[in-house]
Parts: C-alpha cells; sequence; structure tokens
C-alpha cells in the first residue's frame, strides 16, 4: 500500500494540485437465498482498485482503476489533473474545502464472530429452519430466508499528511413469509422488510435474530392478514413501530438535510429539498420533544465508520434539536457554504470507482420514555403499524404516503383487530410537528438500510437509524378518495 500511496503523492506533488486524495479499496460480499427449501443465492464475490480526486485550477478531477501497481497509480493521478484541468475551461466558482488537520490512524468497527469465517454448511442450517418452520404454517405460500455479510478495507492518503486505514464488517439477514389467495397477497417481514436487518457486527447478530424461532409467527400473521380487514380511511392516531419509524427518518429527514441536495447537485435525479438555506438555526421541524442526531460514532450502526472518504474523523452531530432545525450532513466542500469551519464528517463514496457524495451515516431519534405497552396503553384510539412495505415522496421531501405490512387497531389502551394494507400519507413538517411521545431507550434500536441509492452514477451507501416506537396525533390513514 505504501508504494501507491507514495506514487500518487509524488505524481500529485509534480503536477502542483491544490489537493489530492487516494482510497485504495478491497471488497467482499457473501449472499446467501433459501427459498421454500431450495437454495436460490450462494454467492461470495470480491473486488478491489482504487480512485484518485484531485483539486486543480478550482475543479475536481476524478479517475479510478482497479490495477493495483505504482506505475498505473500515477499514470491514474495525471488522467484525474487532466480531467480538472478541463473542467476549468468552462465558467465555474472554485471549489474551497473546510479546514481539516492531518490524521494518522486506523480502525476497525468490533466483531465477535468473523462471517465469512463461519462454515456455509452452518449459514445453511440456520436458513433452512426458519424456511421448514414457515412452510409448516398451513396457507403460506412462499417462504424466504437470506443471510448476507460484507467486508470493506480502504488505505486513504492525502496531500495535507493523512494516512488512514479502515476494515468495516457488517452482517445480516431475516425471513420473508408470503401468503397469496384469490388475488390478494400479503407479506411478513422478520426483523425487517427488504432482506432484513444489517449492522456493523459479526455472524453474532444473526444468531441473536433467531429466525427459526420467529419462523412460525412471522408466517402465520401472512396468512392471518388474507383474511383481516383492510385499514380505515380515517384522521386518527398512529403509532408507528421502530422500524417503520427508521424509514420515516430515513425519507423526510435524513435526505433534505443533506447539503448537497439543498445546493442542487442532486436536482437531475434524487431531487432537492425544502430545508432550504435560511431555514437552518431557526426552522421549526418537528415538535418540541424531536431530537434527531447524526452519528457515525455509534457501535453497530449501519452508518458507523471511523473516518469518511475526506478523511474526516466520524462524528455525533445535532441535525434538529426540540423540534428545531440545526445542522445539515456536510462534507469539506460544502461545510463553507453554510459558514461551518469543519466538515461534518459525511461524505462517502460507494467504492473505488465512484466519487464521494454526502451520504447519511446513522440518523437517530433520540429516545423518550417509557415502554411500548404503555404508549399503546396510552392511547385511547387509534392505528398500530409496523414494517414498511412502500413509500413514495416528493422530489423535496415534503410530502410522501408510506404503506406497511401489518397493523393493529387500538381501542381504549389495548391492541385489537389486525389490519392489513395500512398505510398513512402527511406533510413533513405537520407530521413531525404531531409527535407527542416516543418510547424510551429499552425500546430503542438501530435499524440497517444497506439499499440507500443516490447520486449519477448511481451509488448505494449502508446507513442506519436508530428509533424507538413513536405516536403522531391527527395523521390521515387509509386510501382517501
Amino acid at each position: 500500500m505504501k508504494e501507491l500511496t507514495d506514487s500518487f503523492l509524488n505524481a500529485a506533488e509534480t503536477a502542483g494540485v491544490a489537493y489530492g486524495d487516494i482510497r485504495v479499496i478491497d471488497r467482499a460480499r457473501e449472499g446467501i437465498t433459501v427459498k421454500n427449501e431450495n437454495i436460490e443465492e450462494l454467492e461470495r464475490i470480491g473486488d478491489a482498485g482504487f480512485g484518485v480526486r484531485v483539486l486543480h485550477k478550482g475543479c475536481w478531477g476524478f479517475a479510478a482503476s482497479r490495477e493495483l501497481n505504482p506505475q498505473e497509480v500515477a499514470r491514474v493521478t495525471r488522467l484525474a489533473v487532466e480531467i480538472a484541468e478541463a473542467s476549468a475551461i468552462a465558467p465555474h466558482k472554485d471549489v474551497v474545502l473546510a479546514e481539516e488537520p492531518p490524521h494518522v490512524d486506523s480502525w476497525k468497527n468490533e466483531v465477535k464472530e468473523d462471517p465469512f469465517a463461519v462454515s456455509i454448511e452452518e449459514k445453511l442450517k440456520i436458513l433452512m429452519e426458519a424456511n421448514v418452520a414457515m412452510r409448516g404454517v398451513k396457507g403460506l405460500t412462499n417462504a424466504m430466508s437470506f443471510f448476507n455479510c460484507f467486508r470493506e478495507t480502504q488505505t486513504f492518503a492525502n496531500t495535507e499528511g493523512s494516512l488512514i486505514e479502515q476494515e468495516i464488517i457488517e452482517s445480516g439477514g431475516g425471513i420473508e413469509a408470503v401468503a397469496v389467495r384469490e388475488g390478494d397477497m400479503q407479506r411478513r417481514c422478520y426483523p425487517n422488510s427488504f432482506r432484513g436487518q444489517f449492522h456493523t457486527a459479526g455472524f453474532e447478530v444473526v444468531r441473536g435474530f433467531d429466525l427459526p424461532g420467529n419462523a412460525e409467527r412471522i408466517a402465520t400473521e401472512a396468512v392471518q392478514l388474507l383474511d383481516a380487514e383492510k385499514c380505515p380511511s380515517i384522521t386518527t392516531t398512529l403509532i408507528l413501530d421502530g422500524n417503520q419509524l427508521g424509514l420515516q427518518v430515513h425519507e423526510s429527514i435524513g435526505h433534505p438535510t443533506e447539503l448537497d441536495r439543498v445546493l442542487g447537485s442532486e436536482a437531475a435525479y434524487a431531487g432537492m429539498s425544502f430545508v432550504t438555506l435560511e431555514k437552518m438555526g431557526s426552522f421549526r421541524y418537528g415538535s418540541p420533544i424531536m431530537h434527531i442526531t447524526a452519528d457515525a460514532t455509534l457501535p453497530g450502526g449501519l452508518g458507523s465508520f471511523g473516518y469518511d472518504d475526506d478523511g474526516v474523523p466520524a462524528q455525533r452531530v445535532d441535525i434538529i434539536k426540540d423540534g428545531i432545525f440545526l445542522n445539515y450532513l456536510t462534507s469539506r466542500e460544502t461545510a463553507p457554504v453554510v459558514k461551518q469551519a469543519r466538515s461534518n464528517g459525511t461524505n462517502r463514496a460507494d467504492g473505488w470507482n465512484r466519487f464521494p457524495i454526502i451520504r447519511m451515516t446513522n440518523i437517530n431519534l433520540e429516545p423518550g420514555e417509557g415502554t411500548l405497552a404503555e404508549l399503546i396503553a396510552d392511547t385511547k384510539e387509534g392505528i398500530f403499524m409496523s414494517t414498511n412495505k412502500s413509500w413514495s415522496i416528493d422530489d423535496k421531501r415534503l410530502n410522501f404516503q408510506f404503506g406497511c405490512e401489518i397493523a393493529w387497531e387500538i381501542k381504549d389502551g389495548k391492541l385489537g383487530k389486525m389490519l392489513k394494507d395500512p398505510n398513512y400519507t402527511g406533510i413533513t413538517p405537520q407530521f413531525w410537528g404531531s409527535l407527542d411521545r416516543i418510547c424510551g431507550p429499552e425500546e430503542w434500536r438501530i435499524w440497517g438500510t444497506p439499499n440507500c441509492g443516490k447520486g449519477q452514477p448511481s451509488q448505494t451507501a449502508h446507513v442506519a437509524h436508530g428509533t424507538s416506537p413513536a405516536r403522531f396525533l391527527n395523521v390521515q390513514v387509509g386510501i382517501t378518495g
């Protein structure tokens, strides 16, 4: 690695760039899918390469290659310089970077059991046991179980003196039960939808999910949903389970507070944001009990790391405090736009051949007090929804509709009948303004989102959201006429 980084530094110095960095990355992924007791996916893939950024004549140049040798690094660095020079021909505003001291460090997340060292046979045994248990439920159509793990090692060096080595290992999985009858299809997932739950951790988290032990319950709920009543179309009190609330945070808080979206960099593909610059420090985003943090230091969070791809250390930052919007997610390039002396460390790329862009870390709704049981008991009438099924939100992250897998009626502080096809709609600040109670730390979980898409070319980020179940007043649920 030293040969590669030295080659880059020499080439960058020769070219006289204002700033430059190199990321050398080696990645591996393993995925297993079992459907109806048959193995549908069993793969382990790897990828390695490097990417070079240079800031020259006020513009960025970026180039990448999978050939890991000093001569190729020097060539790619010169190419990045040529790209920056070509960009500088067009009218532009010079890129200005926030100050950041050099860092020489190494970082790894905690892993108790290396998922790549666990045998395929043992992983398949867990997934098959869950499959068999689900298929034992009468009326079930399809049973699926999943496992995925991911490892990335990265060496980062820049012309300011930083040299950082990181290793991140992620593990996750889940189960999905599908029941179909007479044109109606219902689905239940555990621990979360869209291939399960994920953490920066080892295989110990998958063991902790106890997929076989929850399989019969999940399959039974999928079948029961076929006979359940549809969610009524009413305005009512809504309690969201933590897994659904995680996606609500992601779509209506995480994305609109990414400063590159606000500045228009994502307008062509992912949209912009209603959280415009004049709102910083004064805009009421939600109720006074709302406290949102961006915390890349959180153990086990899928958005946790040691340093971002600007070489900025992981941080915990208040995004919203007492319902007031305080901070955007920033990079070294965007922090000066909002007169911040330093980036809050959210610039990350999806691999060695992608340019870093602002991505969420762990965007968390901080907990309140009490248990879910106490929250339900405190609710005279309403609906409790769990586990995301679908979502839709406009390009400014203002108007939204979310669908969930399952819901229950609440009557006089108790869960009543099961409801199918539940959904709810809202306008972001009004919705968060109706937040009136959040469950406490005992209910708080970190929900991993390994499929956040953004950027052109498209990049997929791994992020997370810590949430407890919470209650919202006067929410429109069901399909409106």
